[in-house]
């Protein structure tokens, strides 16, 4: 209710002359810094990778011997044709071999054996080409009741973990990612009656985990999973 001696409220700003241009300016930043940020990484990449392949190249080798120009991207091409054979010859029983032998070396120096061990883990956990991989997206309840995150089903627990516990049902172990790097996280065994499962797949579980919440499955309509191709 408003009275006579109540202040007039401040009128509505007009949109000022450069409003337009201000909006417009902030929308072509959105589209051009992914893709800028995106070529500037591959090109930096390249240009790194030149710089540590190509002084291990002879000169009479060197691809700018034989057609006058430094390209940029050549010792990435040396670098994948070179890890491709290598690849191939590991794969054969000379190969591995010439691997077993070498790992033997490795195994006997104290601190050289702790390093190429970690790095190997490393390597074979973000590379190596596996089957295995998480089966289904799901909601637990964590870190309280009452409170959902999202996990990723790996398996049914097995052994000894899946019989000391003393649970009605099956026990599935679930990883428990962290925002915004879905690499860390949590291992838990979850009763299988307390595993909600989701129709979104695990790529676009782990874009709600890695974007907080903000780039949702199906943008249109939140509420439906996204259809398959």
């Amino acid at each position: 209710m408003t009275t006579p001696f109540d202040p007039e409220p401040p009128a509505p700003r007009r949109a000022g002359p450069f409003s337009g241009l201000r909006s417009s300016f902030l929308t072509g930043l959105v589209v051009i810094a992914p893709i800028g940020l995106t070529i500037w990484f591959i090109w930096s990449l390249a240009g790194f990778v030149d710089g540590v392949v190509l002084p291990l190249v002879p000169d009479q080798f060197k691809p700018d011997q034989f057609i006058g120009v430094n390209l940029r991207g050549l010792g990435v091409i040396i670098f994948l044709i070179f890890t491709v054979i290598v690849g191939w010859i590991a794969k054969g029983l000379i190969g591995r071999s010439l691997i077993r032998f070498g790992e033997s070396l490795v195994q006997r120096m104290p601190v050289v054996r702790s390093i190429y061990s970690g790095v190997k883990q490393i390597a074979e956990t973000v590379f190596a080409q596996s089957e295995r991989s998480f089966e289904k997206a799901c909601l637990v309840e964590y870190p309280r009741k009452g409170i959902w995150a999202i996990g990723f089903i790996s398996t049914e627990a097995k052994g000894e973990i899946a019989a000391r516990p003393a649970t009605a049902g099956a026990l599935m172990s679930v990883f428990l990612p962290t925002t915004p790097n879905p690499t860390s996280g949590f291992l838990l065994y979850v009763p299988q009656e307390d595993v909600i499962l989701l129709d979104m797949s695990v790529e676009d579980a782990a874009k709600l985990v890695i974007s907080a919440g903000l780039v949702y499955p199906n943008a249109k309509d939140p509420g439906q999973p996204v259809k398959a191709a």
